[in-house]
């Protein structure tokens, strides 16, 4: 949990203290709920664990299902609206803005989430859908809509659309 909130701190000019970003910030709170929840889904105890989970989305007004898979290090800056479903898998050192979709494409038990790699930045309402790779260093601009995969260090804008 330290190297979250460090993490949180040397992100977020704005935070002042460690103690703040425990305390007062939606991101960490969601992700020790989440982590929590992620226990006990693993033992199988659905109810347990979205219990856990809706808890820690009433408080943050932020959804991760228990399913996920978390990296070290998510940043989740202010976050309200943002949903990350339930085979998605984020990587380490990830910066994620509201509003953010990790969408499913298909109704079937099968991976149908986005995979972001390690130091992905996703801006504010973007959406990504499917069970697609997102590369390493990719950065996605705000209301972007991802459904193709993105290779390593591209920078993607609008509807699949490449700056790099």
């Amino acid at each position: 949990m330290f190297g979250l909130l460090k993490a949180y701190k040397n992100y977020d000019p704005a935070a002042k203290s460690l103690f703040e970003i425990a305390l007062l910030y939606p991101g960490p709170r969601v992700l020790l709920f989440y982590r929590v929840a992620h226990f006990f889904y693993h033992l199988r105890c659905f109810f347990i664990a979205r219990f856990f989970s809706e808890i820690g989305r009433f408080l943050s007004g932020i959804e991760i299902h228990p399913g996920a898979t978390i990296g070290k290090r998510l940043v989740i800056d202010h976050g309200m609206g943002l949903v990350i479903g339930e085979t998605a898998e984020v990587g380490d050192d990830c910066i994620l803005f509201h509003g953010v979709t990790l969408g499913g494409a298909k109704f079937e038990p099968v991976k149908r989430h986005p995979t972001l790699k390690n130091k992905v930045l996703v801006g504010a309402g973007a959406k990504i859908l499917g069970p697609i790779t997102i590369g390493n260093r990719v950065q996605i601009g705000a209301n972007s809509v991802v459904t193709k995969d993105v290779a390593d260090d591209e920078v993607i804008v609008g509807l699949n659309h490449r700056l790099k």
